[in-house]
Order: structure tokens, then C-alpha cells, then sequence
């Protein structure tokens, strides 16, 4: 059994008093039924479960009047033996993507509050349903502004991987304080954690593919259930997308590792097709963000906070949101490649990846810092409430860019940088180095506001 974050963020849920029908979004296969279920199971003492995609007839449960009663009167015909008891039965609404009437619903069971109930839904952006809590029209129905709270899953982080491979959390507190305190990590733990963080850039985490590598420890096996993953996740493609955007969709999402391989990885449809266009191809990169596989990182105009109002819409690169993803596009073989550091100029793409993936799954958006000029740095991110430049280091060299940057306050407001590497723990100067692992534990804290109060006699 794999441990998950999301367990805590369940838990919060359920006891909050003024909950709303949880919906949680996120890639296919990345362990939604599962936990949910499990919640559920241990957690209420009725559990009333259905999945629109196995079971399409429970959609005519949610049709024609959608109050609770009527829902439930449905239901209790459909599924035989459901028992709905006010205030102990939680209702899970698998794969609600593939009803939009269930999730109007979502509205009625709010205000009628005599049930919890959970959503899940692999392919919500992309069925016309949009991100967030924005409401787009969906045909007749639409998204229940206000009435849900939606939460994003993701495969595995890389420290749910370290849970999964037996990694106490005193471990990981030491790693945590070493970070914070700009201390030496101890040699024994920091060999462990860089041999974990390669077999993490094998393996990724989706939850089969992390079981399946944990049961056997076999790197072909392991490979195969990840290539059945990315074959079901081009089915999605066809079964889904518009006919005109199914085959941009897949060529898109094949180019990932070809863009990767350039000198300069910014995103050129040139790559996709001979010819290619952006008004072709920019309804397809959407597509594989609202399925959760796939990230662009946007170039900034200059860099400095707010990063999303400077950021460049044309002017980005793509990463899969799981590093997992990226390897097994590769060639069979690349996995004992970076086991034993044999990949040459590849792994500075597959290491950017990685910072990728590490910022996704901590729920950050992505961006880099690119001139014309030549100078580029990797990744720019809030930290400590200020823009911090992160660059990633496949192998020691140099870091020209980074250091331009830094030298030239005046012109680029950036007064601290992060370097992740090969390294233990050190600074110089500006320059933080980590090793490649502490990049889960780069994200910015949030800090409490409290905006004073006006002196309203100052009108008088």
C-alpha cells in the first residue's frame, strides 16, 4: 500500500464543517479510485460507489429531475443493497467526467448536506469541462460554481517515492534541516538519496509502474507497464480530442523528447511536422495539459515577481509532468543508462525534467528566462517571497548565464540563485548548491498577511 499525501488532505476535508462535494482531478492512473475508495472504506459506514466509464447505466440515475431524493431513489434501484445514512455515507462518483449531469448534481447534494461526496476525474479539462473552479458551459450543464472544492492528484512526488522505498521520516527531516540550515547532508544518507533519486527518474510515479519496480525490481517489467500506460493515455487521445486535433495530439506529445534534445529546448512546432504552424498545434498542447500530462514552462519577459503577469504565451518549453513519462519514450536501455551515467548530452534534459516534475507535483507553474542574446537560465521560481533562479547541472561545469545574471542587479532584480547538481550542500557567495534530490523541497512558504486596520477618525 502506497502512502499519499492526499490522505491528509482528505482527512482535512471531511472534517471541515462546511464542506462542499470534493472533486479531485489529475492523470490517468495516478492512484485516484484507489485512495478514494480506501478513504471511504475507513472512514464511513456506507459507501455508495460508481464509476460512469465500467458502469455507463448510472448515468440514468442523474437524468431528467436532479434533486437528492430523486438521485437517491435512482441510485437505490441501480445499485442494490446502497444504504444511505445521513451524515455516514460517503458517495464516490468515479470518473465523473464521462457524466455532466453528476456534476451539475454536485449543487444539489451541497445544499441538501446529508452526504459526502467525492469526484473523480481523469479527463475533466478536456471534456469540456475547463480547470479550476472557472465555469465553462458543457452542453446544457455546467460546473457548479461555489459548490465543489476541486483538487488536483498527481503520481507520486518524489518524497512519497522515498516512503514507498522504505525511507523513514527521520531520513527525510534530516535532508529537510540540511536544506534549510545550508548544512552537509551525511555522506551515508546522501549516497542513498542520489541512488533513489536515479531509480525515481526510471521509474517516475504513477502507482503501477512504482509497484510493479518495487515487487520485482525489474527494470524490463517495469518499462512494459509504463509503455501500457502511454498506449492507453494515446487512446485517450483518439478517443477524446476532436477529430481534426487527434493526430496533432499525439504528434505533439511524441515530439516531447526531440524538443527536449535541442541545444535550445523552447517548443517549436517546426519539430512536430515540417511546416508546423502554432495555430495547428496550440489546441493540441492545451489537450495534454488538461489531461495532466504534459507542462509547458513559459519563457518571462524579464525577471522579476509577479513570474505568471511576465510571463510570454508563445515562448515556452514542454515538459511530461511525470519523469517517469519522459524516460519511457525513450529507447529500451536509456533506464541502465542513467543508472551508470552513461547518457551524455541527454541528461541535461532529463534532469530539467525532473526539477519539472518536482515543481508540478508541488503544485507550481513553470518558468525559465531566455534572451535572444544567448543567456538562459533554467527555471525561476517564488522562494522566500522573491524571484530565485534555479539552475540544474546534469554534470559540474559552468554557469555563465546564471552568473551574468547575478553580477547585474540593476538590471535583472535577482539576488539569490539555486544550483542543483551532483553537490552536496555548499554556498558561494549568491549561489546555494544542492544536490539534484532536494529539488522536491524548493517551493515557497506561505506566510500569513495581516492587513491593518485604517483609522477611519482620520476622516473626521
Amino acid at each position: 500500500m502506497l502512502r499519499r499525501k492526499i490522505e491528509s488532505v482528505l482527512t482535512e476535508w471531511k472534517n471541515s464543517k462546511t464542506k462542499k462535494p470534493l472533486v479531485i482531478k489529475g492523470i490517468r492512473q495516478c492512484g485516484k479510485t484507489y485512495i478514494v475508495q480506501k478513504f471511504a472504506r475507513e472512514n464511513y459506514e456506507s459507501v455508495v460507489y460508481m464509476n460512469f466509464i465500467l458502469e455507463p447505466d448510472k448515468k440514468s440515475a442523474f437524468t431528467g429531475n436532479i434533486d437528492v431524493d430523486t438521485i437517491l431513489l435512482n441510485l437505490s434501484a441501480l445499485i442494490p443493497r446502497s444504504r444511505f445514512i445521513k451524515g455516514k455515507t460517503c458517495i464516490i462518483l468515479d470518473e465523473i467526467q464521462e457524466c455532466r449531469e453528476a456534476r451539475t448534481a454536485l449543487k444539489s447534494f451541497q445544499i441538501d448536506a446529508r452526504f459526502d461526496v467525492i469526484a473523480t476525474g481523469s479527463l475533466l479539462g478536456v471534456k469540456g469541462y475547463g480547470k479550476g473552479d472557472k465555469t465553462i458551459d458543457a452542453g446544457q450543464d455546467s460546473i457548479p460554481v461555489g459548490y465543489e472544492t476541486v483538487v488536483e492528484m498527481y503520481p507520486l512526488d518524489f518524497e512519497e517515492f522515498l516512503w514507498a522505498n522504505g525511507i523513514n521520516d527521520n531520513v527525510i527531516a534530516t535532508v529537510k534541516s540540511c536544506f534549510e540550515s545550508e548544512t552537509v547532508v551525511p555522506d551515508g544518507i546522501h549516497k542513498v538519496m542520489m541512488e533513489l533519486l536515479h531509480r525515481y527518474v526510471i521509474v517516475g510515479g504513477l502507482p503501477d509502474v512504482v509497484n510493479t519496480f518495487l515487487e520485482t525490481k525489474n527494470i524490463e517489467l517495469t518499462y512494459k507497464v509504463q509503455r501500457n500506460l502511454i498506449t492507453e493515455y494515446e487512446e485517450d487521445m483518439v478517443k477524446y480530442a476532436d477529430d481534426a486535433d487527434k493526430s496533432r495530439i499525439r504528434e505533439c506529445f511524441e515530439s516531447i523528447p526531440k524538443q527536449l534534445a535541442k541545444e535550445n529546448k523552447k517548443f517549436q512546432y517546426s519539430v512536430v511536422r515540417k511546416g508546423g504552424r502554432s495555430s495547428q498545434y496550440v489546441g493540441s498542447i492545451q489537450w495534454l495539459e488538461d489531461a495532466g500530462i504534459a507542462k509547458r514552462c513559459y519563457n518571462t519577459q524579464i525577471t522579476e515577481l509577479p513570474l505568471e503577469g511576465n510571463s510570454i504565451n508563445d515562448s515556452f518549453k514542454l515538459y511530461t509532468t511525470d519523469i517517469g513519462l519522459l524516460v519511457a519514450m525513450l529507447d529500451y536501455g536509456t533506464q541502465a543508462d542513467i543508472l551508470k551515467g552513461n547518457l551524455l548530452g541527454y541528461k541535461g534534459a532529463i534532469f530539467e525534467n525532473l526539477m519539472a516534475d518536482f515543481l508540478c507535483k508541488s503544485g507550481q507553474k513553470l518558468y525559465y528566462f531566455q534572451k535572444e542574446s544567448g543567456l538562459e537560465v533554467d527555471f525561476l521560481v517564488r522562494y522566500k517571497s522573491e524571484c530565485v533562479v534555479l539552475e540544474v547541472k546534469a554534470k559540474s561545469g559552468k554557469t555563465k548565464s546564471l552568473r551574468t545574471v547575478l553580477k547585474n542587479k540593476n538590471v535583472y532584480h535577482v539576488n539569490n540563485a539555486i544550483k542543483l547538481g551532483k553537490y552536496n550542500v555548499g554556498r558561494e557567495e549568491e549561489i546555494l548548491t544542492v544536490p539534484l534530490y532536494m529539488g522536491f523541497l524548493i517551493k515557497d512558504k506561505l506566510t500569513e498577511v495581516v492587513v491593518p486596520d485604517i483609522d477611519l477618525s482620520l476622516l473626521s
